[in-house]
């Protein structure tokens, strides 16, 4: 099946955050985590339901080189983006994003 990506309107916030920060530590660094990103989000189009489910249908898939994950919710074909989120940021932030 093929899916397609929706983001809720805080991800391209919490995105744009992230890659400054990246970006002012070292040059060329935003970059390459924004290619953490697609390449996390390419997998979970392919394989959606291999994450797991950490609350109520809002599954987690974790980058592998940043401390971030992609919280999102699968709807029919599409996969719903809630959050890109810091793992130590406070989870209830992107809770409340139902």
């Amino acid at each position: 099946m093929d899916y397609v990506l929706v983001f809720r309107p805080e991800v391209r916030d919490e995105l744009d955050e992230a890659y400054s920060w990246y970006e002012n530590q070292q040059a060329g660094l935003g970059d390459e985590f924004l290619e953490c990103v697609d390449d996390i989000l390419n997998r979970i189009c392919q394989i959606p339901e291999s994450y797991a489910v950490v609350y109520n249908d809002i599954r987690r898939a974790i980058l592998q080189r940043f401390p971030y994950a992609v919280y999102y919710r699968i709807v029919s074909s599409r996969i719903i983006v809630i959050a890109i989120f810091h793992g130590r940021r406070n989870p209830a932030i992107w809770q409340k994003r139902n």
